[in-house]
């Protein structure tokens, strides 16, 4: 058993360090199970389910009093992981439905929205994730808490959210037989009022897209 898992275990699995961990470990295994593309079938409720886990561990480090490193200068972790191959299996098991809209700050007034994909915000998320947990298996468990608290500030946290939202909205059209505009070519400014053009792009979000991405409509 090497040091670092030596470290792990003898923590208290009470601690909430040890939670924070727990949660992150997960959600990279997970994440990383589903892009393999195995169980397509379930690829986008697993996906819901597992962002929502995850920002429950964000919530509670938002929550938390702030958490200053050890040491001024972090340690090197050497070369971070390499996502694209990540990237690209998750963008070709969501293809149907991984380009979605997003406004980056809703408090900033007059954004218009842009397009993003799920599976740059999945890979980013996990590139933060991966980072802070490099420090945890290292023994270094403040580094590793606080580059989880700050990186969920900076970025993972707004990034795991808008990807957490267009999930839902694709669970919650399919299920509640609700038309979804076309998603090709996404352009923030397009009208999407044609009636015949959502009313044919609902029928196939729950006849082509639901049935393989295992989401049913609702009856």
């Amino acid at each position: 058993m090497s040091d670092a898992t030596l470290h792990a275990t003898a923590q208290d699995p009470d601690d909430f360090a040890v939670q924070i961990a727990d949660q992150v470990g997960s959600f990279l295994v997970a994440v990383t199970e589903v892009a393999k593309g195995d169980e397509p079938d379930s690829a986008v409720p697993f996906l819901l389910l597992e962002v929502s886990q995850l920002l429950l561990a964000g919530g509670r480090l938002g929550a938390h009093e702030d958490i200053l490193p050890d040491e001024r200068y972090e340690p090197d972790l050497g070369p971070e992981q390499d996502v694209d191959d990540l990237r690209e299996n998750l963008a070709r098991l969501l293809e149907p439905i991984d380009v979605y809209s997003e406004v980056f700050d809703p408090y900033e007034p007059r954004k218009a929205p842009v397009p993003a994909r799920i599976s740059d915000d999945l890979t980013g998320v996990i590139t933060d994730l991966r980072h802070g947990m490099a420090h945890y298996r290292a023994g270094r468990t403040t580094e590793a808490m606080w580059w989880w608290q700050f990186s969920y500030f900076s970025n993972w946290g707004s990034t795991a959210s808008a990807a957490l939202r267009a999930l839902q909205s694709v669970v919650a059209h399919v299920r509640l037989n609700q038309p979804l505009a076309e998603l090709d070519g996404l352009d923030t400014d397009q009208d999407v009022g044609d009636e015949t053009l959502e009313f044919e792009a609902g029928r196939v979000m729950a006849q082509e897209i639901g049935g393989p991405l295992g989401v049913r409509p609702g009856k």
